[in-house]
């Protein structure tokens, strides 16, 4: 036999309220222990209502309750750490992409394929930049063979 559906609202009678809080209570904390074991899960629950008890329902312990709230409470500062670390990436990933691009658009130049009035003054800016540096890479590259070749 199944259960009458219960309306959900506010209980007025006084008796029938605190009966359903400590059966509710009761059934939430199985449902967090349940949680917890099968899970394999760290759970807490705090219960707590001054019109029926002095002090609140803590479930596991109050020590266990503690230590993982305080866990909790760090979580924004994780959040941060990490959205920070997920900046920082992207922030390589995307000089990388760029500096591909930018090869890209220099090797293409080389072969004839790029017209430079395509690009705009920065573009044109960041590959003369690019090309420069490489020069220079290879100019450090062929001062350090014609050394060693010396030898």
């Amino acid at each position: 036999m199944s259960r009458k559906k219960m309306k959900l609202a506010y209980i007025t009678n006084d008796s029938k309220r605190k009966t359903t809080y400590k059966k509710s209570t009761k059934g939430l904390v199985k449902k967090v222990h349940e949680l917890t074991t099968l899970c394999g899960i760290e759970t807490c629950a705090i219960i707590h209502s001054p019109d029926f008890d002095s002090q609140p329902e803590v479930w596991l312990s109050h020590a266990g309750a503690r230590r993982l709230l305080s866990e909790f409470k760090k979580l924004p500062r994780f959040l941060e750490q990490s959205i920070a670390k997920a900046t920082r990436q992207l922030r390589k990933l995307r000089k990388e992409n760029r500096q591909t691009e930018l090869k890209k658009v220099m090797f293409q130049s080389l072969s004839g394929k790029v017209i430079f009035q395509s690009l705009n003054a920065m573009d044109l800016n960041e590959v003369g930049l690019f090309v420069k540096q490489n020069l220079k890479d290879i100019n450090d590259r062929v001062r350090v063979l014609t050394k060693a070749s010396r030898f």
